[in-house]
């Protein structure tokens, strides 16, 4: 049996009116040389109910998880299972913009990159409003030189909007939850070398309330192991770069850390100097005070000077 050119990998769990509303999009697609796969972490047979539908529509293999993997494990072992030349992750929320969004990823894979993302818009649940989403073409070389910018703002977006080679290994990193698509963007980018973008939004990307987004942002159990984490693989050394400085600086600001106790009580105890440093230079303003963006960013340019000036990074 011949493979197929392109695995569209969703990992799924119970949201089937979501999920319905991407497998009618990948219905009607005009580029056909593809294979579906569902990883579904549900607790009842919802998914599989649903997929009777589609059956006879495009080819579909449907994997249950026994016990959930949650997310990004679910994304991994959905990827796991592709036979197809690109893998195309999409999330059971998101969906395709227009019946030849998939002809149009495919179109780019003529390129010699072997990462690709497409611009896309957000839609909003609550007031079914679409916002465009574009690549700004203006930060691809900055990206290219250091892939840690993407921590101070992910201009790539969800990985709905991504599709890469099959000879990629990289799998997203488990112990991660909320900034696991901009660290895995990193580590591809740091690879490849390259990526090519198409300024089509040719994905819908649902926002609602049962995102991960709400469960992890400015979090301080999330937060603080992950950016642990991130510099445990990535050192400090980037810091230099005052962008990615600033990505730190408000984390921490957002999560309201004012000691290095606080920060040790998460259960990371080796923290690097410049992340102290930062601690220490927010703990003598008031959150309120912080809040203000100039007043932010002011104090964050005296941190940052100051640590340049020892040599911490």
């Amino acid at each position: 049996m011949t493979s197929p050119f392109i695995s569209i990998c969703i990992p799924a769990y119970k949201r089937i009116n979501y999920l319905k509303r991407l497998l009618s999009s990948i219905q009607i697609q005009s580029f056909t040389n593809f294979e579906v796969i569902i990883s579904d972490d549900s607790d009842d047979n919802s998914v599989q109910e649903l997929l009777k539908q589609y059956n006879d529509k495009f080819t579909v293999f449907y994997f249950k998880n026994e016990k959930a993997l949650g997310t990004p494990a679910n994304w991994n072992h959905a990827i796991s299972k592709a036979k197809g030349e690109w893998i195309k992750l999409i999330h059971d929320d998101d969906w395709f913009a227009e019946a030849n969004s998939l002809e149009k990823f495919a179109n780019l894979t003529k390129s010699n990159s072997k990462f690709i993302i497409s611009a896309y818009a957000n839609y909003y649940e609550a007031t079914k409003e679409l916002d465009k989403v574009a690549f700004p073409i203006a930060s691809k070389n900055g990206i290219l030189q250091n892939p840690l910018l993407l921590l101070a703002k992910n201009i790539i977006g969800p990985p709905s909007v991504t599709l890469f080679h099959c000879s990629i290994k990289e799998k997203y990193d488990e112990r991660l939850k909320w900034r696991v698509d901009m660290e895995y963007y990193i580590r591809i980018i740091e690879q490849e070398k390259d990526f090519v973008f198409i300024n089509d939004p040719l994905v819908n990307v649902g926002i609602s309330e049962s995102q991960v987004t709400n469960s992890c942002l400015n979090i301080p159990a999330v937060e603080i192991p992950e950016i642990f984490i991130l510099l445990s693989k990535y050192g400090t050394t980037s810091l230099k770069n005052i962008f990615v400085f600033d990505a730190y600086w408000r984390i921490l600001r957002n999560t309201n850390i004012k000691s290095k106790e606080q920060l040790e009580s998460f259960g990371q105890k080796a923290w690097p100097v410049v992340i102290v440093n930062m601690v220490k230079f927010q703990s003598k303003f008031s959150v309120p005070l912080l809040r203000n963006g100039l007043v932010s960013k002011t104090v964050m340019a005296f941190s940052y000077l100051h640590n340049l000036i020892k040599s911490n990074f």
